[in-house]
């Protein structure tokens, strides 16, 4: 038994897909539609290896080939959304209609301070999680939306918690809200981000509750809690680069060889003498008076006639011969 071959032609007129959809005997809607004739395709080539599939789709003024077993499927590496770009061009966008606002009311004002847009803002509606890459071009967009004077708000309606648009949100005095509830969106919407910036003092906004401040470090792009970080260009970095330290071991000032020599063999220290209880560090030679305290000699050492003996003729008493 040889293969067969099925071609699927599939009508997505939208129109009628929504009629489609409407309370009736028997309502069948597009989404119900499409996991039925999955299952129904994924029978026909389950059935016999040699089968083959093609999947077209007439959409309203064209054609189009939605699926081709004969055809493998092109890998597409998944790129990350274009955050950085689109925030970038709404700056440039903002300051062109500065600009441009300026320029209409320049004659109207002339001699005064130039006039900008009244409260401008960026509202970003993010799905994906934080691209860690993008760490230094994400924190010059909110410096340059500080000297634009941009609010940005920022809502994650799926995945974790942004870092970066926490902190957009803060530095720029706008708000941040994750959406608990996705089906509640247009609530959130209307009560956080429609009131200007200029009135959000004076109603109850929903605000953030903790802001997480962390950084992304320069050697590996992730984000860490504790790191080092460069005193001159405030650089983060997971660990201290060994490079560094060879450096720094290469500009420490060596000792001279006598000191090295004469640390590493110390002369053994004189044995101290006690006098009195207390031990003198001066030491005691043979053939020497010893000393008392400060330095003057020992009542026990002195001679009848009053002149310190020596070990030779000791209490008064000299050599017989």
């Amino acid at each position: 038994m040889n293969g067969s071959h099925l071609s699927v032609v599939v009508d997505l007129s939208p129109s009628q897909w929504h009629l489609s959809s409407l309370h009736q005997p028997y309502p069948l809607d597009l989404g119900s539609f499409v996991s039925q004739l999955l299952a129904f395709l994924n029978a026909h080539i389950a059935s016999r290896h040699e089968n083959s599939l093609a999947v077209f789709g007439a959409f309203p003024g064209k054609s189009v080939l939605l699926y081709s077993s004969a055809i493998p499927p092109a890998e597409t590496p998944s790129t990350p959304s274009a955050l950085v770009g689109a925030l970038t061009k709404s700056l440039c966008y903002i300051n062109r209609l500065t600009l441009e606002f300026n320029a209409s009311t320049a004659n109207a004002t002339e001699g005064l301070e130039p006039l900008t847009l009244s409260d401008p803002r960026i509202l970003i509606l993010s799905v994906s999680p934080d691209q860690t890459a993008s760490y230094i071009p994400v924190m010059n967009s909110i410096f340059s939306a500080q000297k634009l004077k941009v609010t940005i708000d920022a809502c994650q309606i799926y995945g974790p918690e942004t870092v970066f648009l926490q902190q957009a949100a803060h530095l720029t005095g706008g708000s941040y809200i994750y959406l608990e509830r996705r089906d509640a969106l247009l609530q959130y919407l209307t009560m956080t981000f429609l009131p200007p910036p200029s009135v959000r003092h004076t109603i109850s906004v929903p605000t953030q509750d903790k802001i997480d401040f962390r950084a992304a470090c320069f050697c590996h792009k992730n984000i860490v809690d504790v790191g080092f970080v460069c005193s001159v260009c405030l650089s983060s970095f997971t660990k201290f680069p060994i490079k560094t330290l060879q450096r720094l071991n290469a500009a420490r000032p060596s000792l001279p060889l006598a000191s090295a020599s004469q640390s590493r063999n110390p002369s053994a220290p004189s044995t101290p003498m006690k006098t009195d209880g207390r031990a003198s560090a001066t030491p005691f030679r043979s053939g020497e008076t010893p000393l008392g305290p400060g330095g003057l000699p020992h009542s026990g050492n002195i001679n009848v006639n009053g002149t310190p003996h020596t070990n030779g003729a000791k209490n008064g008493l000299g050599s017989s011969g």
